[in-house]
């Protein structure tokens, strides 16, 4: 049986989930928009909601969009890694589900780091939101 978090389709991977007390609509504006994609993509980062679409983030780490599927998913490469941003309705429709989940990741440290750095990304977009 394989250690956590390593898969054979994807090596290393990491997911993190946070039920937000707001609808999925307002939590999807708030991360596909331009202060969102700052928290979890990276500062400066400009996404074209498009298969194929190059980005750049201030930082320097460069990717293309996998995949976009309105109101629902984003998923894109991120330096090595593929990293995905979903948005979902929880049981109560007033309230929703988000998730990121990052693969191909080094190892079990880096695993541990990025599941560190993706905790904090959902609180700061908890907060964002309050």
């Amino acid at each position: 049986m394989p250690p956590t978090g390593l898969t054979e389709g994807a090596g290393w991977q990491v997911g993190v989930s946070r039920t937000l007390p707001h609808p999925p609509d307002a939590v999807w504006e708030f991360i596909s928009g331009p202060r969102g994609l700052a928290l979890w993509l990276g500062p400066g980062a400009d996404l074209t909601p498009r298969r194929g679409a190059p980005y750049r983030t201030a930082e320097g780490v460069t990717g293309e969009v996998r995949g976009y599927r309105e109101r629902e998913r984003i998923r894109v490469t991120h330096g090595s890694t593929t990293l995905q941003v979903t948005v979902s309705a929880a049981p109560d429709p007033a309230r929703a589900v988000l998730r990121f989940h990052q693969e191909r990741l080094a190892g079990p440290a880096e695993r541990d780091r990025r599941r560190a750095h993706w905790r904090a990304v959902a609180d700061a977009v908890a907060e964002a939101l309050a």
